[in-house]
C-alpha cells in the first residue's frame, strides 16, 4: 500500500535560515541543503520511520524550495545507520550505480564516502558509508540509512538542486541536518 505523501512543507526561507543559524552554522553565499528530522511533529524526539515526516530545503543565493523527505532508515534493524545531525558535504552522483534500479542521487563528498552515524541510538566511532540523498519509493521510503524524497517530488528537487549548483558554479554543497 502506498505511503501517503503530504504536500511540500510550508517552511519559509527566513525560517530555514534562522534554523541554520540556531544550529550554529552561518550560511554563506552558496547553495546549501537543510534537512529537518521530525519536521511534521511537534515533538521532534518522536520522529517516525517509513513516513514522509521530515523536510528538505534548497537554499540558494536567489532560490528557496522545500520538499517532503525522510531522513531515517525505513526499518528498525540492529546496527542500521542513521546519519548524525550536523553539517555534511555532498556532491552529485548515482545511487546503486551500475546495478538494476540505479538512478541519479547525491553522494557524500568525503574520503571513502564516510559520514558520522548513529547506530541503535548511539553515536559510534565507525562511519556510515555512502549515505546518499535519493528518490524514495511508493510503498516505502526506500532507505537503509539514506535521505529520501518522495517520487512525485524527487524530479523537482533534483532539477532545482542541480540548476542551483550550476548557477553557483559549485561541485559540492553543505547538507545541514537538524532536528
Amino acid at each position: 500500500m502506498p505511503i501517503p505523501v503530504p504536500p511540500p512543507p510550508k517552511l519559509t526561507r527566513d525560517d530555514a535560515l534562522q534554523r541554520i543559524h540556531d544550529a550554529g552554522v552561518e550560511p554563506r553565499e552558496e547553495v546549501i541543503v537543510l534537512g529537518i528530522r521530525g519536521y511534521r511533529h511537534d515533538d521532534h524526539a518522536h520522529n517516525k520511520r517509513n513516513l514522509w515526516d521530515d523536510c528538505i530545503a534548497i537554499i540558494g543565493p536567489q532560490h528557496f524550495s522545500a520538499y517532503s523527505a525522510n531522513t531515517d532508515p525505513s526499518i528498525f534493524r540492529p546496527g542500521i545507520a542513521t546519519l548524525a545531525l550536523g553539517v555534511h558535504r555532498y556532491r552529485p552522483g548515482w545511487h546503486r550505480k551500475g546495478r538494476q534500479g540505479g538512478h541519479p542521487a547525491f553522494r557524500p563528498a568525503t574520503k571513502n564516502e564516510e559520514l558520522p552515524v548513529m547506530r541503535d541510538g548511539v553515536k559510534v566511532p565507525w562511519p556510515g558509508i555512502a549515505i546518499n540523498i535519493h528518490r524514495g519509493g511508493i510503498n516505502s521510503t526506500s532507505s537503509e540509512g539514506c535521505i529520501t524524497i518522495p517520487p512525485l517530488q524527487w524530479d523537482a528537487f533534483y532539477a532545482s538542486l542541480m540548476d542551483q549548483l550550476r548557477r553557483a558554479n559549485q561541485a559540492e554543497f553543505r547538507y545541514i541536518l537538524i532536528q
